[in-house]
């Protein structure tokens, strides 16, 4: 055994599980953290890219995406314990361009077939993405919101830096769309982050980047996170790869002078971060201890505890939910495991997962902490081989 109750021997077999995956051409390279009791095990496999221009090491920094959500509701959560931002209030007073919101008739309808809201959209829809708008997972035909969010260039797809206007217009081009869903009504993917993104930087009179840098990244230390990769750090940030959903191939999704190379006019809340291991751990550590790192208190205990509990309601999760088992719910910000399905992840367990390749969450029963970051993005919302044998060893390596 060695620090924090992991087996080295266990780890060991880990590392074997996650170089075959590399060896497999399932990705070209990747790191990961196993944490517990505060003792970190990191390691690393594989490239920068498929043409080998250097090995993947720790401070390897990566696209994020999607686990940029929880740093933005952390943002928001400061702001709530300032009282510059309540968690109840109608989001008008900051965000007049959804105010008095018209809902469609039917969500697959035409965008002229409206009537009004029942209420007004609320910080905690927001983060609850309960707002009314983003991507429906459990729909089967058209999403005419999304499909007009895409053509207005509102990011509705994957994360591509370089399309959404500055923030102000985008929240203008949001407003002039109809609601798909009633607010509060139905939890809708990736939208509620990035209207956040928005709020924040008009509550705190800060851009949002800015906001971010002060009051997250350089208290815990994250010097690696943010919306671009300075040029001096380009050699330790390679390419990002996707899958050709027609030929099986793999494809340059973006280079690593490509989008995130500069910042973006909108610094997306849902999914603009790039960072590294070690400053994604500083993060979870932060919320591991209850809102302090440091010395310094980011947040209280009880704000995290909210943020990490379950928000939505049998009826929501049955009808649409982050998880199609219905094993976890939605807090603010991250997925919460509400039932267990195997040896891994614990009830109480929180996190969230990047379609770009990589994973995060936090047991607070096993007190463990666990990241996995890679440069091959996802192919579906379904976790790759590659993640699921990453979280499978995480548990199995536990020994007290």
């Amino acid at each position: 055994m060695i620090g924090g109750g992991l087996d080295r021997t266990r780890l060991a077999r880990m590392h074997e599980v996650m170089v075959d995956r590399v060896e497999r051409g399932e990705v070209p390279g990747l790191v990961w953290l196993v944490a517990r009791h505060g003792d970190a095990h990191v390691d690393v496999a594989g490239t920068l890219s498929v043409e080998a221009t250097g090995p993947v090491r720790r401070d390897t920094i990566f696209r994020i995406s999607s686990m940029t959500k929880p740093v933005t509701a952390v943002a928001a959560m400061i702001l709530i314990e300032e009282c510059l931002v309540r968690l109840d209030e109608p989001v008008d007073r900051f965000l007049p361009e959804l105010a008095d919101p018209r809902v469609l008739t039917r969500s697959d309808g035409p965008l002229d077939h409206t009537s009004p809201a029942h209420r007004t959209i609320t910080v905690r829809d927001l983060l609850t993405f309960r707002l009314g708008l983003g991507m429906d997972f459990a729909a089967t035909g058209p999403q005419p919101v999304l499909t007009a969010m895409a053509e207005l260039g509102l990011g509705a797809g994957p994360p591509a830096p370089a399309v959404p206007p500055e923030p102000d217009e985008w929240m203008r081009r949001l407003g002039t769309l109809p609601l798909a869903h009633q607010p509060g009504e139905r939890w809708l993917y990736h939208t509620g982050a990035e209207v956040l993104g928005v709020l924040i930087a008009r509550a705190s009179g800060q851009p949002f980047e800015t906001f971010l840098g002060e009051r997250i990244f350089e208290p815990l230390g994250m010097s690696d996170t943010g919306f671009a990769v300075p040029a001096g750090n380009l050699d330790r940030f390679g390419p990002c790869y996707s899958t050709n959903a027609g030929t099986g191939r793999r494809e340059v999704y973006d280079p690593a002078d490509g989008q995130w190379s500069k910042p973006p006019a909108f610094p997306s809340g849902g999914a603009g971060l790039v960072s590294t291991v070690d400053d994604y751990l500083a993060f979870a550590e932060m919320l591991r201890a209850g809102g302090t790192a440091r010395g310094e208190r980011l947040l209280s205990r009880p704000s995290i505890e909210a943020m990490t509990t379950d928000q939505l309601t049998p009826e929501q999760k049955a009808v649409s939910g982050p998880d199609p088992s219905g094993a976890s719910g939605w807090g603010f910000g991250v997925g919460v495991q509400i039932r267990r399905t195997g040896p891994a992840r614990s009830v109480g367990t929180y996190g969230w997962d990047g379609g770009l390749g990589t994973s995060w969450a936090n047991d607070p029963a096993e007190d463990l902490i666990g990241i996995l970051m890679t440069n091959q993005a996802w192919t579906s919302p379904t976790p790759p081989p590659v993640c699921d044998d990453f979280w499978t060893c995480a548990y199995a390596a536990i020994d007290a």
